[in-house]
């Protein structure tokens, strides 16, 4: 079923047509899934972020780019970048996730969909330059598995925290925006997945794009080879089959269940690091309006790679003004 010449030991389009795709559901919620959320982002509210903003490090695109820090759960202190509106106040808001490789440089997150915007790019924990916590691995492979012998220890519920509050930190350092209507949201690879645990649960957000999105479907993804975190824990799971309880409680395509704000995904139909099929699951598990846009491939280069690109900025320019520009 390969649209790609490649030397994966693997079919990263795992057999899989668009119409098998898109009819792949979502794992039902374990008991108390929506009550252990709840309390979690209830929690992360009450901490104090003392967002403090750096040096000016850049100015393009329509925004002047500063380092941030603030404060998460845990006592813990992240770092990440702010970007502010060059001229005039911030009509709208973003917090923007990253993939799984970190977070070095705002890179091609900025320019932001909306013009006139401000957005907050954290580093959660474990992760980038500006995201590192003794005792957190700082590499997939092993950040993914930090804690995981629990829902209550396993890192990934915590860097969902990290959203939660780097959001609270934006509309601290920019107090505009609580009269300049919801945030929006867009997340990739690992941040699409954190995004989807996270914003059921938030109501400061009015829309998300979620690309390539991890964690979703995890019973199917044990089952499926990857190049991804993904792997790793297929490796865990295999020495630790209970880890699958844990598991539930972490699913992106059942956190989707109960994702109303309108969300664009865009999934791949190929992907060797983050299996399509836990893609496609958490899109057709989203519970309010949704449109997808499907990608060739994910996480792999190839000739159609710079168009693709363009086209998931376009759509996104016109996703967000949908539903957030005015």
């Amino acid at each position: 079923m390969s649209s790609f010449v490649h030397d994966f030991p693997f079919d990263p389009s795992y057999g899989r047509t668009l119409d098998d795709l898109t009819a792949l559901p979502a794992p039902l919620a374990p008991d108390g899934f929506a009550d252990f959320w709840r309390a979690r982002y209830e929690a992360a509210r009450e901490v104090a972020t003392e967002p403090e903003i750096g040096p000016l490090e850049d100015e393009r695109d329509g925004v002047r780019i500063h380092r941030v820090t603030f404060a998460s759960v845990g006592g813990v202190r992240l770092g990440g970048w702010l970007a502010l509106p060059s001229d005039g106040a911030a009509r709208h808001g973003f917090v923007i996730g990253h993939g799984y490789g970190g977070r070095q440089e705002p890179g091609p997150d900025v320019p932001l969909p909306l013009p006139g915007a401000a957005a907050i790019l954290p580093c959660v924990r474990g992760m980038g330059t500006r995201g590192l916590v003794p005792g957190i691995p700082d590499v997939a492979d092993a950040h993914v598995l930090h804690g995981i012998e629990s829902r209550e220890s396993y890192v990934i519920g915590d860097c969902v925290a990290d959203l939660w509050c780097a959001a609270s930190a934006l509309r601290e350092l920019v107090p505009e925006l609580a009269e300049a209507g919801p945030l929006g949201y867009l997340g990739e690879s690992f941040g699409g997945g954190l995004g989807a645990l996270a914003l059921p649960w938030d109501d400061r957000f009015g829309a998300a794009q979620l690309t390539v999105p991890t964690f979703g479907n995890h019973p199917l993804r044990l089952t499926l080879p990857c190049t991804g975190s993904g792997e790793s824990v297929r490796g865990y799971h295999r020495e630790h089959p209970e880890v699958t309880e844990v598991l539930r409680y972490f699913d992106a395509a059942t956190a989707a269940r109960f994702l109303e704000l309108p969300t664009l995904v865009a999934a791949a139909l190929f992907d060797p690091a983050v299996p399509p099929p836990g893609q496609f699951a958490v899109h057709n598990a989203l519970a309010g309006e949704r449109e997808l846009l499907v990608l060739r491939a994910g996480h792999f280069e190839h000739a159609g790679t710079a168009a693709e690109t363009a086209g998931l900025v376009a759509a996104r320019q016109r996703f967000f003004g949908e539903w957030l520009g005015r």
